[in-house]
């Protein structure tokens, strides 16, 4: 029964959290609304790379390069006439496309290495972004990012658009959640915990590597699709390394491997800077150090506390009934039977 008290808990809590989004919003002013859209498409991009670090284990720090393809890529869709509908799936699968390419190396290299690898490919993509004004803008980036209308109504609003953002990330997160517990879900963890064993039981590691980068790649270009027209304007400066390794970060914090960690961890990422703003100058230093001593408490991220806590108590009633068998144990002398 307490099993399956703590397996219900997870969808309550979101569906808790889902009225909330749901019913709040409209009481909130502009730069609200716009926060918390902008916290959506981070929970979006880093779901996918909780999938690539978190659940199949591997080390990518370019995932921001996948967002800026996504916002680039229906930018220069749209200023060429295609509608938004056609141009976000492009994003979608020129992501999940590029993603296998990036995996390739993962196959080569791993852990430090493989890191290198992914910052170094962020950072070509952001000379691309930032040299090639004919397709680009370059520095000057590309304005006037029109949001798209759905089925006869304009999602022009702040709130509207919010909404959709909401709805892209609540059906995104339930094909994350089928996916997840589905044999490709397993493959991926077993990939992470063992890739010997993994291999040694069937598991073709080459192909989950090359897909856990294609998937969490392309909810990176789904969340820059919708980042372009949040912003209505993008250029080079959100797509650099130093953002990858933020959205690292987040992932981390929240928790990798744990399915509610990209929301905790762009909440801390996205949200805890702005309530920290009133340290004006100091709110950086404010909260790198807030970071540091998370990560130094719980180094698994803020959802292992829980595991954390039912650890402790374990080993609490562990060390009680050593103590207790111990107690309750004869005394042997030294010299001869009890």
């Amino acid at each position: 029964m307490r099993k399956n008290m703590f397996t219900w808990l997870g969808p309550l809590a979101g569906l808790a959290g889902l009225a909330v989004l749901v019913a709040v919003p409209p009481f909130l002013k502009s730069y609200g609304l716009y926060l918390l859209s902008y916290w959506l498409v981070f929970v979006i991009a880093n779901m996918g790379l909780n999938l690539t670090v978190g659940y199949a284990g591997q080390k990518s720090l370019g995932h921001a390069a996948f967002l800026g393809i996504g916002a680039y890529t229906v930018a220069i869709l749209l200023k060429a006439g295609i509608s938004f509908w056609l141009a976000f799936p492009a994003a979608i699968v020129g992501c999940f496309v590029v993603g296998i390419g990036l995996g390739f190396p993962a196959l080569r290299v791993q852990a430090i290495y493989l890191a290198f690898t992914t910052l170094g490919f962020n950072s070509a993509v952001w000379l691309v972004m930032r040299n090639e004004e004919w397709l680009t803008g370059g520095t000057f980036g590309i304005n006037g990012i029109a949001r798209p209308g759905l089925f006869g109504f304009s999602l022009e609003g702040n709130l509207a658009y919010y909404y959709f953002i909401l709805a892209t990330a609540v059906l995104l997160a339930l094909l994350l959640w089928r996916l997840l517990r589905s044999p490709w879900g397993k493959a991926f963890t077993a990939l992470r915990d063992n890739p010997i064993r993994a291999e040694s039981l069937g598991i073709h590691v080459q192909r989950y590597t090359l897909l856990s980068f294609a998937i969490g790649a392309a909810y990176a270009g789904a969340a820059g699709a919708l980042f372009a027209p949040l912003v209505q304007f993008i250029e080079p400066a959100p797509f650099t390394a130093g953002a990858s390794i933020m959205m690292y970060l987040m992932v981390v914090v929240g928790g990798a491997g744990y399915f509610w960690g990209p929301l905790l961890g762009s909440a801390v990422g996205v949200l805890l800077p702005e309530w920290l703003r009133f340290a004006q100058g100091w709110y950086l230093c404010a909260f790198g150090a807030a970071v540091i001593v998370l990560m130094l408490w719980l180094p698994d991220g803020l959802l292992s506390l829980p595991d954390r806590l039912r650890a402790r108590k374990r080993a609490r009633a562990a060390a009680l009934a050593r103590a207790a068998s111990a107690a309750s144990a004869p005394v042997v002398p030294a010299g001869g039977r009890p």
